[in-house]
């Protein structure tokens, strides 16, 4: 994309990209504190014993339902317009994981930071969704859907 074509974008891959790793960082440190002095019988009581037998109390990045974080995390289409809508869509499930976390959690220590990162995926959507309509102004045809704006020139 050229670049002055699009100088208002608001939000940068380098940026968002680094603020990503924060979140995780964020999340991985509560999960650390809340772990760091069990006892051998708490973790087994709390459910985590299985977590615990390959991770110790190490930070191992997973979905609550084990599934290890690996690259298929990250979609990719090269089509402008795919790949922003699955920006956002990675923004809304953050946000309602967050807002999960929030209806269960007690613990104001926990729930502070999650209210944080929660505002932070509210914003980033926000973001992606000017984003989209900055691409969608500048492309060359109206039946932006039809075709993948980044390879197909002279669709119509």
């Amino acid at each position: 994309m050229p670049v002055q074509k699009y100088s208002k974008w608001n939000i940068t891959a380098a940026s968002l990209g680094t603020e990503e790793m924060a979140h995780f960082e964020m999340v991985a440190t509560i999960v650390h504190q809340l772990t760091r002095n069990l006892t051998p019988e708490e973790i087994k009581e709390s459910g985590f014993g299985d977590y615990y037998i390959d991770h110790t109390l190490g930070i191992w990045p997973q979905a609550a339902g084990g599934v290890p974080f690996n690259a298929c995390e990250f979609q990719v289409k090269g089509d402008p317009i795919t790949d922003i809508v699955e920006d956002m869509a990675a923004e809304q499930k953050a946000r309602s994981t967050y807002d999960n976390i929030l209806r269960v959690v007690k613990d104001p220590d926990v729930i502070d930071p999650i209210r944080f990162l929660r505002a932070r995926e509210v914003v980033h959507f926000q973001r992606f969704g000017e984003a989209l309509r900055i691409i969608q102004e500048h492309l060359d045809s109206k039946n932006f859907y039809a075709f993948n704006p980044a390879i197909d020139k002279n669709c119509k």
